[in-house]
């Protein structure tokens, strides 16, 4: 696990995280735990919101059924991480990343659904590569979790692009331009200015 790019999931992207972003991570090591448990919450949601809508889908709702159980069991062992560490739980504003990339979402059926899968893909891939990018420079507790982390995440991605291979497939899109364009959206967000630091973040300011 020595080099990030032998991952799958960390090939697919388009740009790597930059080091600027690596080498402000311990220093910022509370707010990246407490962003990263927000993550957590927030992809179960997602999954749980994909199981709502698309009822329809047999195979994605089995999917996200043990996407969203996975997700809950993460942010419990950040939330176990953080109180073995003191560091406690409070409120951040939200990253810009997840809401950038929201906004390349098409609205009409079922463009929409293969759009937040791709979605999906890239943002479990990029969790997937900082994962990796972190075990140089975070302490052996975190270093623990985030081995095992990297495991679950790449699987994940294996799942949404799968889910949104099969749905273009179906309705005859061609996946690829979709693809390009959420990964160009995540390499611009991670390797331009932040004014704040966060698990997604791009360059700190």
């Amino acid at each position: 696990m020595s080099r990030a790019d032998s991952h799958p999931a960390v090939a697919f992207l388009a740009a790597p995280t930059p080091d600027a972003w690596l080498a402000a991570a311990p220093a910022q090591l509370d707010v990246l735990l407490i962003d990263h448990a927000n993550c957590e919450k927030k992809a179960a949601g997602s999954a749980l919101s994909l199981m709502y809508k698309y009822v329809d889908q047999s195979r994605l709702l089995h999917l996200m059924s043990r996407l969203a159980r996975e997700e809950l069991r993460h942010f419990e062992q950040v939330l176990d991480l953080m109180q073995s560490l003191d560091v406690p739980y409070r409120h951040l504003s939200s990253a810009r990343y997840a809401q950038q990339l929201h906004k390349q979402v098409r609205h009409a059926e079922p463009q929409r659904l293969i759009d937040l899968l791709v979605l999906g893909a890239v943002v479990e891939a990029r969790s997937c590569e900082r994962f990796v990018r972190l075990l140089e420079v975070l302490p052996e507790p975190v270093q623990v979790l985030y081995r095992q982390l990297v495991h679950s995440e790449a699987r994940h991605f294996e799942d949404y692009l799968s889910m949104a291979r099969e749905v273009a497939a179906d309705t005859g899109e061609d996946l690829q331009p979709r693809v390009r364009l959420f990964l160009e959206a995540d390499a611009e967000l991670i390797t331009s200015r932040d004014d704040h630091f966060r698990f997604h973040s791009g360059v700190p300011g």
